[in-house]
């Protein structure tokens, strides 16, 4: 029998949004860090959303471009400065029924993914995201 060699790759990603009005034009940005993977991504969001609504919105789009990229099987974990998007998913449950459906859809996705954590952050320790964020307020400012 052969030695087979298990890699696992840790991946940790950071993700912001960036809302002009409360609600109003919103962008998203992340960061995905691992080992030989350095991505950034910024995009804007095409309806107006409340900047709570644009976070959950960023998470989801991450999901989504984790299970594009075929990124399931890692060991991921997702920073962000939301406390609410934090507590909501570590809750499976939000007090606002506005953010129901969000909360409803990320967690389906989360079942997809054997080793994701998401982790709350200080906003002083979420820069880098929080500048693609603002470059995708920028791209919704132009639609």
């Amino acid at each position: 029998m052969q030695n087979e060699r298990i890699v696992t790759v840790v991946l940790k990603i950071y993700i912001d949004a960036s809302t002009k009005g409360n609600p109003g034009p919103s962008g998203g940005g992340f960061m995905i860090i691992g080992e030989g993977l350095y991505v950034q991504k910024s995009f804007p969001f095409t309806q107006k959303l409340t900047n709570h609504q644009a976070e959950f919105s960023v998470l989801s789009s991450l999901l989504d471009y984790l299970l594009e990229e075929n990124l399931v099987e890692h060991t991921i974990t997702v920073h962000t400065d939301s406390k609410v998007v934090a507590q909501a998913i570590a809750k499976k449950f939000t007090k606002n029924s506005a953010f129901d459906s969000l909360v409803e859809e990320i967690l389906i996705k989360f079942a997809l993914f054997p080793l994701l954590f998401l982790k709350w952050i200080p906003e002083s320790q979420n820069k880098g995201a929080d500048h693609l964020a603002r470059q995708g307020l920028a791209k919704a400012l132009k639609l």
